[in-house]
């Protein structure tokens, strides 16, 4: 990805002034006892970007599951409240049926198919999806290398031998193949490189700057703050904190927390070099 000159991004559909993801009084449950979340509501609107702050176990993972229609693979129940998209409620239906709505995950982890060839991860990101054709495939796919051109230079090795951050790349394009109005990211800057992590970002902007909608799961505060226009926190299952967020960037709670700052310091910046290197290269990167 050439720094001087931006990728063409695949064209999702047209977005419509309903495009907005609205959970609603959400509440889910795995097993018969444990309670994950608790009467959680957000607003995604169309086109925009909202993010999820949370610690391990906040069950930012789950409400993204809620709202894929994964929930039932993970033995996992909705006791309560809506997901809807566009006016169309999501809730109940399987995980096939909202990727058909326009709402695509790209999971913690990756979770590409190691064994089948990048191509082939590609082609299944294709499945079950609306207008199949081979001309619409064969463009979606075209863009997708214009987007990420190391899996052109990589469409017949196996997804398994891909590092890391490719390995991220593939599961975002194979994401984008199903043309997402709204796109789900759990954690995409999980174990990458710094570097990586800054192309990921500026591919994220790219994205929704075409219109698609994105609601961000990201242990990363820093990044996640500044990629996204409003933000939640998630603390224990129930939303703690809410709001735009270049403000609660400037919350010494979210600061303290999340940031690794210490605002009765002067605010001065703690974060190790693991963690301010992503956002100094993002800067780099930026546009």
């Amino acid at each position: 990805m050439s720094s001087s000159s931006p990728p063409r991004l695949p064209s999702p559909p047209p977005t419509a002034t309903s495009d907005a993801l609205e959970v609603q009084g959400l509440s889910v449950t795995y097993g018969r006892s444990l309670t994950a979340l608790h009467d959680v509501s957000l607003h995604v609107p169309a086109g925009g970007v909202v993010t999820m702050l949370g610690s391990n176990g906040a069950g930012k993972t789950t409400l993204l599951r809620a709202v894929s229609g994964t929930l039932p693979l993970h033995s996992g129940t909705v006791s309560d409240g809506l997901v809807s998209f566009g006016g169309v409620r999501l809730t109940g239906r399987p995980a096939a049926d909202v990727v058909a709505a326009g709402v695509v995950q790209v999971p913690e982890g990756r979770h590409v198919f190691a064994g089948l060839s990048v191509a082939d991860n590609l082609r299944a990101g294709r499945l079950g999806v609306p207008g199949r054709g081979r001309e619409v495939a064969r463009r979606a796919t075209a863009e997708v290398y214009d987007l990420f051109p190391v899996l052109a230079e990589r469409r017949e090795q196996a997804a398994g031998l891909l590092s890391g951050g490719e390995q991220q790349m593939l599961a975002i394009g194979r994401a984008l193949m199903a043309r997402p109005r709204i796109l789900l990211l759990d954690e995409p800057s999980l174990g990458l490189a710094p570097l990586v992590v800054a192309r990921i970002a500026e591919v994220i902007r790219h994205i929704n700057a075409l219109g698609t909608g994105i609601l961000l799961v990201e242990q990363n505060a820093a990044l996640a703050l500044q990629l996204a226009d409003h933000a939640y926190v998630l603390d224990v299952g129930r939303i703690r904190l809410q709001g735009p967020a270049e403000e609660l960037s400037r919350s010494d709670e979210v600061r303290r927390l999340y940031l690794g700052e210490r605002p009765e310091s002067g605010g001065e910046p703690t974060l190790d070099d693991a963690e301010a290197a992503p956002v100094a290269s993002l800067r780099r990167w930026s546009r």
